[in-house]
């Protein structure tokens, strides 16, 4: 006699688990999911550029990428089944150039970030030295370059006025300048006869040859060796600031353009507690005053501080300073008296030997370098090390890069080299047409930040904030790459409309060309099947919304891991 086989309804059977009809729900479905989103429109980045429907999620891994009926598979009775309301969902954002220890430690000092004017700088200097009158230095940072017209020079005599009884010390937004009252240089032992560090200039009154107050590159160290040292706990409040503001945006990975041992130890502790919340390659800093001598040191500290999400895998090049105090390297001269070219911060011939012996040594290098002198040397350092050593995967990365010869746009796809660009600065701001273009000309100014050229020569681009700096919002600076207009008021002059990027391509630089730099692409960057749980829903649709309105958005969920650090599930 054949046994009777009823077959019941998978939903009958989930009901039958949750009652004890089964021992465990999971053997009703072993595919189970934790947690599916459905209803979405997934943005996935993966090669085919493909949109989803639904995403199932299994601890911090997703399992299923697919329409809203596939994903069906992946539910049981522990599965946690949200309708997403056809909202974007996009990978977590990655920004490959950002300071988060130092810019959330300003962000409690004497923050001016959020002024342009002297006035306002007044205002708030002097609102914070009443409300601290027991810090022995008055500390912060985020003044505009463009508040003190050409060449930045900042007086110390507005700092002395406010702050009489102390010392002032506050870096430039950019921090390629500071601004210090006579108490700080004082404690420098900084007089009219102290001479200029080779890499820096200290700004004199052209008739008595007095320091004026503001301190130039290098000139910088002059006084910042004196200021107090910032504690340990310091460090981990400023990346719990940076941690929860990067949630916010959406960024789940980063890059730390510099990272000290102090920062790395931070970092890394708060990793160990399950409270850093990025995965991050920390970039570790070369001494541009010191020899190959300090490439074991380096080895040591990327050995001792490459675990768990923190990967001390990159060295920073300095190679230049900024356009704005003449400091950046170019091919030609800038148009003022001196006609100086800028500083080169490292020899470029030994520049080529550096980046060899690191490429060799398996580090990627990440270069600041804003001329197009200074993106030259770093070109030919790259050429350098592949000629040496061979084509290697180090993903070597060249940071802000305001003015590219044309004959060097071609290179960045031929030596494998990748772009890393500042979308928010390529508009025409006061930094632009007041502090850069008068002293460069025109002919220069037609190559302002080429991203748009290097796509087209087959070169990567990838993005990062360089916060704080400036804002690490990545939809501010996805605005700004699309329409090279300032965000905040959607009119005025476009900076080389040639040079407009699509908006897909935006999403690329924050996404999967950012993974592509920190290493992660197999990993993150992409909504794909086996990729960890990186994710983003937003409150309107990049894809679609007019270009103006891309910087109007907000993130309502970041997922990490598969887990929210912002937003709630509940409120999709």
């Amino acid at each position: 006699m054949r046994a009777l086989r009823i077959v019941l309804p998978s939903t009958l059977l989930f009901a039958l688990a949750a009652c004890g009809g089964r021992d465990d729900a999971a053997a009703v479905n072993e595919n189970a999911a934790d947690l599916v989103l459905t209803n979405a429109k997934v943005y996935t980045v993966d090669a085919d550029r493909s949109v989803a429907e639904a995403v199932a999620i299994d601890g911090d891994t997703i399992v299923y990428v697919g329409n809203a009926a596939g994903a069906d598979a992946y539910i049981g009775a522990g599965t946690r089944v949200v309708d997403a309301g056809g909202r974007l969902v996009l990978p977590g954002f990655q920004d490959i150039h950002i300071h988060p220890i130092s810019g959330g430690v300003e962000a409690s000092a004497c923050d001016l970030n959020e002024f342009e004017t002297v006035a306002g700088y007044r205002t708030r200097i002097a609102e914070y030295a009443r409300a601290n009158p027991d810090v022995p230095w008055v500390l912060g940072g985020g003044w505009s370059m463009a508040a003190f017209g050409p060449g930045a020079k900042a007086s110390k005599a507005i700092l002395d006025e406010l702050v009489p009884d102390r010392p002032v010390f506050l870096s430039s937004r950019d921090g390629h300048s500071a601004w210090a009252n006579s108490a700080a240089l004082e404690i420098a032992g900084i007089t009219k006869d102290t001479p200029d560090p080779v890499d820096g200039i200290i700004d004199r009154d052209p008739e008595t040859g007095e320091p004026v107050g503001s301190l130039q590159e290098g000139a910088i160290y002059l006084v910042s060796q004196h200021v107090p040292e910032t504690t340990p706990e310091m460090l981990k409040q400023g990346m719990r600031y940076a941690r929860d503001m990067l949630h916010a945006y959406g960024i789940t990975s980063m890059q730390v353009a510099y990272a000290s041992e102090a920062d790395l130890i931070a970092m890394s502790e708060m990793d160990a507690a399950g409270e850093l919340g990025l995965r991050t390659v920390a970039a570790l800093w070369w001494e541009r005053d010191e020899t190959e001598e300090q490439i074991p040191h380096l080895k040591s500290l990327r050995e001792k501080y490459t675990k768990g999400n923190v990967r001390a895998t990159s060295v920073k090049i300095m190679q230049d300073g900024v356009m704005e105090n003449y400091t950046a390297v170019m091919l030609e001269p800038y148009l003022v008296p001196s006609g100086t070219k800028g500083i080169p911060m490292v020899e470029p011939e030994f520049l080529k030997d550096v980046v060899t012996m690191l490429d060799a040594e398996d580090f990627q290098v990440h270069f600041h370098a804003i001329g197009d002198g200074a993106i030259r040397q770093s070109l030919d350092a790259i050429e350098a090390a592949r000629t040496a050593n061979g084509p290697s995967d180090h993903r070597h990365h060249i940071s802000h890069l305001e003015v590219i010869d044309p004959a060097d746009v071609p290179r960045f796809a031929a030596l494998d080299t990748v772009a890393n660009f500042q979308p928010l600065w390529a508009y025409p701001d006061l930094y632009i047409t007041d502090l850069t273009v008068p002293f460069i000309g025109e002919e220069r100014a037609k190559w302002l930040y080429p991203i748009k050229s290097v796509i087209d020569a087959g070169g990567m681009i990838a993005f990062g904030s360089d916060w704080s700096v400036s804002t690490a919002d990545p939809f501010a600076q996805m605005e700004t790459a699309v329409t090279r207009m300032d965000v905040i008021t959607n009119e005025g002059d476009v900076l080389l409309p040639e040079q407009r990027i699509t908006i897909e391509q935006a999403v690329d630089a924050f996404t999967i060309n950012a993974a592509f730099v920190n290493h992660q692409e197999d990993t993150t960057g992409s909504i794909e099947t086996g990729k960890l749980a990186d994710l983003i829903v937003l409150d309107q649709d990049l894809l679609t919304i007019a270009p103006t309105a891309i910087s109007d958005t907000k993130v309502l969920l970041t997922l990490f891991g598969g887990e929210p650090v912002y937003g709630s599930l509940d409120a999709l």
